[in-house]
């Protein structure tokens, strides 16, 4: 049951810099970099202390297959070790462009998983109102395979962990700009777990799902959402979707617990995706749920990382706005540390940022911007749809 004990601190930050072995290879995209350069950012700004962070655990075999396959399971540790064949590993999704296979990768992958698990256990048993694992939000695995550089998806398996343990019902928040896809068809059919991912359109990006009818099926009908935002869309719009969206859709489920999964792969900066979007949302982001935490679900708010290529310039502001929103820590303005950039400026090609919010004009005003504006109206209106009409049909 969630126990509602007074409880002992803000927020707890869940790393240990075994996270960091969840590496495909140098090359490869995802680069778990982004989570040590986003701690010693918020280190060397004093907004963080020894004792707010946590180790995280590894997850048992047990836990990982509450939604993964015994299977899968099996095939992923036979691939660390060598073990699977490339014919074998195809039917898993793994040794893919994609996601490769890396020496000890269950290991590494199920520390990621138990470092939800852990953010989990610390907000259901009181020791913290918020957690956050920035090694998390790999939400494009599924039960029997890997996709999208994600092994084992841990936002699915924290969820169903939430329901057997704490008995909670959990509204799911997704803002990478990749639909959370592996997330929501775990879920597509059970009506004590609510998806909302607001993500670029399928039509020009991975994976390609995401639709705003896909509304969930059988006794989950209506509690699957999806915002597909046009290539381009920018603050204003993006962040009006945001606050429409999450707002109806936490009154309408009224939750136990927010999971909240935070890709930082909607900037501008961004080399995977096609969106415009700068620092303000990602400062935004953070305040809403924290906001609505409080408001519907007495503070109970578990935050994970999830994409975000630009590790240099993106990732470690937009991820220290989470922890700065977690602790009420209002510091999260003008300039950056300068130890900090002089420290990693050095191992980047590019520049790094010198505050913590972006310029103006780090691009070249949108052609279509109004159209791209309505239109994205329009899509939150049709998403939110079930909810309107049953709210008009009860009054």
């Amino acid at each position: 049951m969630i126990n509602k004990q007074i409880r002992k601190k803000d927020a707890v930050f869940i790393y240990s810099d075994e996270l960091l072995t969840y590496k495909f290879h140098d090359h490869h995209p995802f680069n778990q970099k982004r989570l040590k350069l986003t701690l010693d950012l918020l280190q060397t700004h004093q907004a963080i202390a020894n004792e707010d962070i946590i180790k995280p655990r590894m997850a048992t075999d047990e836990e990982l297959q509450l939604i993964h396959d015994p299977q899968y399971v099996n095939a992923v540790k036979l691939a660390s070790q060598g073990k699977l064949s490339p014919e074998k590993a195809e039917n898993f999704g793994l040794g893919t462009e994609d996601t490769p296979i890396f020496k000890q990768m269950h290991e590494a992958s199920a520390l990621l998983v138990g470092g939800t698990l852990t953010a989990v256990d610390s907000v259901m048993s009181g020791q913290a109102q918020h957690a956050l694992n920035l090694g998390g939000g790999l939400h494009h695995g599924f039960s029997g395979k890997a996709s999208g550089f994600c092994i084992y998806n841990d936002s699915s398996v924290a969820i169903k962990y939430l329901q057997q343990k704490y008995h909670a019902r959990v509204l799911y928040i997704d803002t990478d700009a990749h639909h959370g896809d592996g997330v929501q068809w775990a879920f597509y059919d059970d009506p004590d777990v609510c998806t909302l991912s607001i993500h670029e359109t399928g039509r020009y990006l991975f994976p390609g799902t995401g639709n705003i009818h896909e509304r969930g099926q059988g006794n989950g009908y209506c509690f699957t959402f999806n915002i597909p935002v046009d290539a381009f869309t920018e603050d204003d719009s993006w962040l009006d979707a945001y606050r429409t969206s999450f707002k109806a859709i936490i009154e309408y489920f009224k939750p136990d617990v927010i999971l909240t999964q935070n890709g930082a792969d909607s900037h501008y900066y961004d080399p995977l995706t096609h969106l415009s979007a700068t620092m303000r949302i990602f400062k935004e982001i953070p305040k809403i749920a924290h906001e609505l935490a409080h408001k519907y679900c007495e503070g109970r708010w578990i935050a994970v990382g999830g994409g975000g290529y630009d590790i240099w310039r993106v990732v470690p502001r937009a991820w220290s706005f989470i922890w700065l929103e977690m602790t009420d820590n209002n510091r999260n303005s003008g300039p950056l540390p300068q130890s900090w950039i002089d420290r990693w400026q050095t191992e980047t090609p590019v520049t790094l940022p010198t505050t913590w919010e972006d310029p103006e004009g780090i691009y070249e005003p949108i052609p279509r911007r109004a159209e791209i504006t309505e239109k994205n109206a329009q899509t939150v209106a049709k998403a939110l749809y079930p909810i309107r009409s049953n709210k008009s049909a009860s009054s």
